[in-house]
């Protein structure tokens, strides 16, 4: 079996190793799409496209009648709790290695991979999720319905307790001294799955789709998908017209925060500047991590949530509604970074989860013949079409951020400040653009 040797499995790799190209060149080329784009969209786009109740067009009926279709649900619960039930033995039973692929499962397959399953399929984890799978059993069991619980869930709390638990996810990953050991793991993801619970038996499945930080990560990175609903209908339609339909909800802001702010501080703590301040003063790295990882996700809300609320208000907004209203346009921005920082991770690192997930107990076996596979090391010796792609991503990500601002600022602003009302928020943009290559050259 490959050795782990030189491959972290707490967070991304890369860096300025994989970068051959200016990064003075990639952030003033980055900056000046965004200034065109909005420039263009300004010109070519001044009234609203996009529409919930009429976007995108039906589904094809034999392909909405498999997907709506009951084997199809149970098909995919059984797939999620198949998984999960593997990951329950190798956390329990497997040896404390880092070689046991319940590491890669939780940050690699978990964590990242559900970016690009939710991009092509929609919101995987509500189709997969464990512990929903669990609560309809209980509520089979009891007579109950899963989809209300005791209460209801507290509308003004919105995605709080998602982000909350974002935030606590990559504490783990990014800040915790241990994030590979067993143990930490094991009681993260018992914690995990024990809040869910109980949250379902109390809210029913209405505290997933607010309250669950993965699901929440999942449905929200689906509304870049082509698939979507309206009403009880498969529809298929433009990705950002499925992004507008975004729900502005309580909370969206602070998720979307955590996300940025986090894959930003997982650059910002592997480079040099950071590193050497870190190892060379008294107070202890831990402490100092910590403060940094809340500083970032603070900074990346608060920033955000300036450059929407400096413009001019009609009589139906107040200003504070204006940073959830534009929230849903920072979720490209967030899938760019996440591909520019994780793609070799997900890639390099998925294969290696998917070798070690044949010899659970780490004794030799060999159980789905995946651990004689060779590793899979291709875009580690291309840099250039990693640095290409790095940098396009996160490029791309900006310019739908932009567009998707731009359609909801002409529906909602007034009409004299639909254009000099974006200005604030597209310098956010460009701050953000500007920032996050940065870092990810200076890892």
């Amino acid at each position: 079996m490959p050795s782990p040797d030189g491959i972290t499995m707490a967070h991304g790799l890369g860096g300025a190793k994989d970068l051959p190209i200016s990064p003075e060149l990639a952030i003033a080329g980055a900056t000046a799409a965004l200034v065109i784009s909005f420039t263009v969209l300004a010109i070519a786009w001044r009234t609203p496209r996009y529409d919930a109740a009429t976007s995108g067009r039906l589904a094809p009926r034999e392909l909405a009648a498999i997907v709506d279709s009951r084997a199809w649900r149970i098909t995919w619960r059984v797939v999620g709790f198949a998984i999960f039930l593997y990951a329950v033995m190798v956390a329990v039973f497997g040896k404390d290695l880092a070689i046991n692929p319940i590491l890669g499962i939780v940050y690699v397959w978990w964590w990242v991979g559900l970016v690009p399953l939710s991009l092509f399929f929609g919101p995987v984890w509500k189709a997969i999720s464990p512990v929903r799978t669990i609560n309809i059993g209980f509520a089979k069991i009891s007579g109950s319905d899963p989809d209300r619980g005791l209460f209801e869930y507290p509308e003004r709390l919105g995605n709080w307790p998602a982000a909350l638990g974002l935030f606590a996810f990559v504490w783990l990953e990014l800040v915790y001294p241990y994030p590979t050991e067993l143990g930490p793991v094991r009681l993260w993801v018992a914690a995990y799955v024990a809040v869910m619970l109980v949250g379902g038996a109390l809210f029913g499945n209405r505290f997933y789709e607010r309250a669950d930080p993965f699901e929440v990560y999942s449905t929200l990175v689906s509304r870049l998908s082509i698939w979507g609903r309206r009403g009880d209908q498969l529809v298929i339609r433009s990705p950002l017209a499925n992004l507008d339909t975004t729900p502005v909800v309580p909370g969206l802001v602070a998720v979307v925060a955590v996300l940025f702010g986090s894959t930003a501080f997982d650059s910002f703590k592997d480079s040099t500047r950071w590193v050497k301040f870190v190892q060379g003063g008294d107070t202890s790295p831990y402490l100092l991590n910590n403060l940094a990882l809340l500083v970032f996700c603070v900074a990346a809300g608060a920033v955000f949530a300036l450059g929407c609320v400096l413009t001019g208000l009609g009589d139906d907004l107040r200003r504070v509604e204006l940073p959830n209203q534009f929230a849903h346009s920072m979720i490209p921005i967030i899938v760019g970074y996440i591909v520019a920082h994780y793609l070799s991770y997900l890639v390099e690192v998925g294969w290696l989860t998917l070798i070690y997930a044949s010899d659970p107990f780490s004794n030799g076996s060999n159980w789905f013949g995946t651990a004689d596979l060779p590793l899979f090391t291709w875009l580690s010796y291309h840099p250039t079409f990693l640095a290409n792609t790095k940098v396009l991503a996160v490029v791309i990500g900006h310019v739908l951020g932009v567009i998707a601002a731009h359609e909801r600022a002409i529906r909602i602003l007034p009409k004299r400040h639909q254009l000099t009302g974006q200005l604030p928020l597209l310098f956010a943009m460009v701050a953000f653009t500007a920032g996050g290559l940065y870092l990810l050259f200076a890892a």
